[in-house]
């Protein structure tokens, strides 16, 4: 057995209270739409070592891919005009929301839906479907921060190719054996021991595509932790989730993350359409971080 699977055979048993462990974050340049993701494997390669966990969030990939579309495309129709508007913001950011106890910065952000808000569930509607467009927030893990004025990012393609593709170029270039894994921010939930997201794209062991449906269930159920997406070796899915889950946590205490566009907006101090690429490039990008245990 080798040490990697050691160290992921532990984590099951204590992830909870483990705290012997090192974050290393990888900063780099703001990655443009069909810009080679490989600055992430050059910024990480020189503190890597056997063993660790390359952890990358799934937006830069995504972006690298080219997989960001411009909401002011899209005409509002009936349907997206009554889930924006009575939906969202009425029924889940007065009542729905506080009965089951989300976050209050979420229902806020709900009651304040501006009009745009109908193309940005339009898109969801023709991307993926009405299921994902019920869900007041965070609709089928597609990000409106960390992209310019109008623009959405969708999830990345393929995830499982890319994290072999980075581990095969990490082991053939750098001669480091180590775990690639793409996680998304989006919760994975857990009742009865069952593992499931809301969102289209999860690693094996983790039912994906709930839509509102896993949302609603998640109400009920537990929170786990972050949904990892892909991850290059097999490892099991709470060791997957546990080292998700210190990533995020290690993103969750730096002065600038943008989870939302309100944090973009208030990090730029510009209206969102005013965003500007150059204006992403101008801070401090984390698009990875090394776990070590």
């Amino acid at each position: 057995m080798s040490a990697s699977n050691n160290v992921s055979n532990r984590i099951v048993q204590d992830c909870e209270s483990l705290n012997e462990y090192t974050i290393k974050p990888i900063i780099t340049g703001y990655i443009k739409p069909g810009e080679s993701y490989d600055s992430i494997i050059k910024g990480a390669a020189v503190y890597l070592e056997d063993g660790d966990y390359l952890v990358i969030s799934e937006t830069p990939i995504a972006i690298s891919q080219g997989r960001i579309v411009d909401e002011k495309n899209f005409k509002p129709s009936i349907i997206s005009i009554l889930i924006t508007d009575l939906w969202s913001k009425y029924i889940w950011g007065y009542i729905l929301g506080p009965l089951f106890r989300i976050k209050k910065r979420t229902v806020l952000n709900l009651r304040r839906l501006p009009k745009a808000a109908r193309s940005h569930k339009q898109l969801i509607l023709e991307y993926y479907g009405l299921k994902h467009a019920l869900k007041p927030a965070s609709e089928a893990g597609v990000d409106l921060s960390n992209v310019p004025g109008t623009y959405v990012c969708l999830l990345p393609e393929d995830p499982e190719g890319v994290v072999r593709d980075i581990n095969t170029k990490i082991k053939s270039i750098y001669k480091k054996d180590v775990t690639v894994m793409i996680i998304d921010t989006d919760a994975t939930y857990q009742i009865l021991g069952t593992k499931f997201t809301s969102i289209p794209l999860a690693m094996s062991g983790v039912k994906k595509d709930f839509g509102i449906f896993g949302y609603l269930l998640g109400r009920i159920g537990r929170i786990v932790g972050p949904t990892p997406l892909a991850v290059s070796r097999e490892i099991d899915v709470d060791s997957a989730i546990c080292i998700a889950k210190m990533a995020e946590d290690h993103h969750k205490k730096k002065d600038l993350n943008m989870e939302t566009v309100y944090d973009m907006k208030d990090a730029f101090n510009r209206e969102l359409e005013e965003v500007t690429i150059e204006m992403l490039e101008s801070i401090e990008h984390i698009p990875a971080v090394i776990v070590r245990m």
